[in-house]
């Protein structure tokens, strides 16, 4: 695990919201390199990224966000808030209150929608973005899936539990996992609550803008996505995702000038970013990224 320190910053309407900073390098040249923000999926948090900020950081500083309602972040009073143009304004105030200018951006999922709406509200502050497992349209079978579970609570005596469950849960998902990838993954998404009980760590109130009818007419995020066409790209799909299928990446890589695709082969929905056939990549992409900012 890679050191860090939690920060805290304020969203606009008074919550408390939480991102872990991982530090950048001192040496020269250092001080050139963009902060890469991570923004996580639905019912994830900042901890989805300390495998991907342990190989970077020390040369690159690392922000991983909660969103509000997950982690250790604050819950909203307001479930509908709880959408992605609200996550859009609290990152907007989390670079405001640090004063970053520019940045890379990295979107799992939800967060990679983010990443979208982001780069149409502001796309020169956007150095570089990385797409994990996600699109301007997402698969029916994987929107079905995803609201047969989110918001459903359940609690655990232990974490070994807790592991079995998710295993049995995601075994398509991460079918060459074992039982402490499972551990490490519960560790991940649940905490201990004050019961002592292991219980999944975000509100569930989060899923209550999927219930409301007709919400899922939402931007048109192929505009959304045209607003990365010069920013370099990396687009990165689990070769079993239910999400992200591979006609719609394909028709991704034709809207954006500089992009790769990348498939992580056995792996459905999300690849971690932490596997060895991403490392190149993802440094290839920094790369670009550097050379952006010395241009």
């Amino acid at each position: 695990m890679a050191a860090y320190e939690n920060r805290y910053w304020s969203s606009n309407d008074g919550l408390r919201l939480h991102y872990r900073d991982y530090p950048g390098g001192n040496g020269p040249g250092d001080e050139m390199r963009p902060p890469i923000l991570c923004l996580p999926g639905l019912t994830r948090n900042a901890r989805d990224f300390d495998g991907f900020a342990a190989r970077l950081a020390g040369r690159w500083r690392v922000i991983a966000v909660d969103f509000r309602g997950r982690g250790e972040s604050a819950y909203a009073k307001d479930p509908m808030s709880y959408a992605p143009s609200t996550y859009v304004q609290d990152i907007e105030a989390l670079l405001a209150e640090i004063g970053v200018d520019r940045y890379v951006a990295v979107g799992t999922s939800l967060g990679g929608v983010v990443t979208m709406l982001l780069a149409e509200t502001a796309r020169e502050r956007i150095v570089a973005a990385l797409l994990n497992d996600v699109g301007p349209e997402i698969d029916p079978a994987g929107l079905a899936r995803i609201r047969s579970y989110v918001g459903r609570g359940g609690n655990f005596p232990t974490w070994m539990h807790a592991a079995r469950s998710v295993g049995e849960a995601n075994a398509d998902v991460y079918p060459d996992w074992d039982i402490a990838d499972w551990l490490a993954m519960a560790k991940r998404l649940y905490r201990l609550n004050g019961a002592g009980r292991i219980v999944l760590d975000y509100d569930m109130k989060i899923a209550e803008p999927f219930r409301v009818p007709g919400n899922e007419a939402g931007p048109d995020m192929w505009r959304a996505l045209s607003s990365l066409r010069a920013v370099p790209t990396l687009i990165v799909r689990g070769g079993r995702s239910d999400v992200l299928s591979a006609a719609v990446a394909e028709r991704m890589t034709a809207a954006i000038d500089d992009v790769e695709l990348v498939t992580v082969e056995g792996v459905g929905h999300t690849p971690m970013l932490t596997e060895d056939e991403l490392h190149a990549p993802i440094d290839r992409w920094l790369a670009k990224a550097l050379a952006g900012v010395a241009a």
